[in-house]
């Protein structure tokens, strides 16, 4: 494969045909479905899929189907199957999402959701870095190959709109289009980043997930805090008594053993090389508000606790009125969601149970407590990497990036990879992408570094040569 040829075709791409549609996906309200029950009357996610769809359609990729497949009530999945050069009987599965998140209040001066708008090598918007680029990147890196003269597998790249709510449907996809895929052997997922800009991330390990809603009721209504204040426990108090049975209040440990692993060795040392990569990545993005520190001033273990160990953050609440709305009454009801992050190997169903039991045994008072909105998915831990993939990423590196790769345990999830890893427990995973520690993915002036994003994109490229080749 003629590497000059690859990075010119790679750049080219995104100057001249990815950036113009990006830009204008990035103004298409496709909002995820959990935040938006009306998503098939509103026409965002279709109106997502058909602009990405046409794109598709029009590239140089002989014998390539592009097809929208819907599976009734479910959301739309985008799927591109390109024929492979090399005769190979597997397949490389290139994943990335359509939905966004809300759009939120608080974007800066010229900046919004829905604006297209592009500073200083930045693309601003929603969905611009999570996860719109990924099918543009992925689609490039193959028409990358081809013009270079390198080989590829058959490739698939699958687009769901789903993944900001969890990925409910996936399960259903994957089952649907199961023959048609056959034997995976390569996995690319583009949803996911690193600690700077500098070099390609690896992700190789992703936290689980538990959340739920809790109320603690102690009255049928309210009444004057005057007369019912040391008759009746507070309801605040009791549901505070109830999150220190599941976390240390001083410092933050989760209490509840079923959360907790044994961090393998192996993934410690990445994290110690990681940290050593990019030192203050973790901490130096965060707007911290006055003199707030972090919870240690130790890199490797803020990164351990982000990656590898349990949290609990309470996302939020109901039956407290405003405080200008605030009058002296005891409250009938206090609301909290909790929101845990779990460890990549924890069983989350396990940890369910334990949670359930711990808010819901011996109450405070014989107060009534509602648990609602109940939801859990395990996380996920990479594979070894084979022989030929730790080879290409050093190459990658050293003449891609001109640093070397480092890998990263990442907080979020992405139910996709645990999926797929069940599905095809022999295939290799590439788990990359180009957001970075202040790219804003879910939060006001969310931004795609689009250099890095071309570098990435000419990294897959590689990546899918070696693979025919290995």
């Amino acid at each position: 494969m003629d590497r000059s040829v690859l990075t010119r075709t790679v750049r080219g791409l995104w100057d001249d045909d990815i950036l113009p549609s990006l830009s204008d996906l990035v103004a298409v309200p496709a909002i995820s479905p959990v935040f938006d029950p009306a998503w098939a009357e509103n026409g965002h996610l279709a109106a997502a899929v058909e602009h990405v769809r046409a794109w598709l359609a029009d590239r140089d990729l002989p014998g390539a189907t592009v097809e929208v497949v819907r599976l009734a009530g479910r959301t739309p999945v985008l799927l591109v199957d390109v024929p492979g050069t090399a005769d190979l009987d597997d397949t490389v599965l290139l994943y990335g999402h359509l939905d966004k998140q809300p759009p939120v209040g608080g974007w800066g001066e010229g900046l919004g959701p829905w604006t297209p708008v592009v500073r200083e090598g930045r693309l601003y918007g929603r969905g611009a870095a999570d996860d719109g680029y990924a099918g543009y990147a992925a689609v490039a890196a193959i028409e990358g190959v081809r013009r270079a003269g390198g080989a590829h597998a058959r490739c698939v790249v699958l687009l769901e709109t789903g993944e900001e709510s969890g990925s409910p449907d996936l399960p259903a996809y994957l089952e649907h289009l199961r023959p048609r895929l056959g034997e995976v052997s390569l996995v690319v997922c583009l949803d996911s980043g690193g600690n700077d800009y500098d070099r390609m991330w690896l992700t190789t390990s992703l936290r689980g997930l538990l959340q739920l809603t809790v109320t603690v009721r102690v009255l049928e209504n309210g009444l004057h805090s005057g007369m019912a204040s040391g008759i009746v426990p507070s309801s605040f108090r009791v549901a505070r008594q109830l999150l220190d049975r599941l976390e240390d209040p001083a410092t933050g440990e989760v209490l509840v053993r079923e959360m907790h692993v044994e961090v393998p060795e192996h993934r410690v040392a990445e994290v110690r090389d990681a940290v050593a990569a990019a030192p203050g990545s973790l901490v130096g993005p965060v707007p911290w508000a006055g003199g707030t520190r972090p919870v240690t001033d130790d890199e490797v273990e803020l990164a351990l606790n982000a990656g590898w160990r349990p949290t609990l953050s309470v996302t939020g609440a109901a039956g407290l009125p405003r405080p200008e709305e605030a009058g002296n009454v005891l409250r009938p009801f206090t609301t909290l969601v909790l929101s845990f992050r779990l460890p990549p190997t924890a069983d989350s169903a396990a940890a369910l149970a334990a949670v359930e039991r711990a808010l819901t045994t011996d109450v405070p008072y014989g107060a009534t407590v509602e648990l609602s909105r109940v939801e859990h998915a395990g996380g996920w831990d990479a594979p070894a990497l084979a022989p030929w993939l730790r080879e290409t990423l050093d190459l990658v590196g050293k003449e891609v990036f001109g640093a070397p790769w480092r890998t990263v345990s990442l907080g979020g999830s992405i139910p996709f990879m645990g999926l797929l890893h069940a599905a095809y427990p022999r295939a290799q995973f590439l788990v990359t992408g180009a957001v970075g520690p202040d790219s804003n993915c879910h939060v006001p002036d969310e931004w795609l570094h689009l250099a890095h994003a071309a570098r990435v994109t000419e990294a897959v490229s590689v990546v899918l040569d070696a693979h025919a080749r290995r």
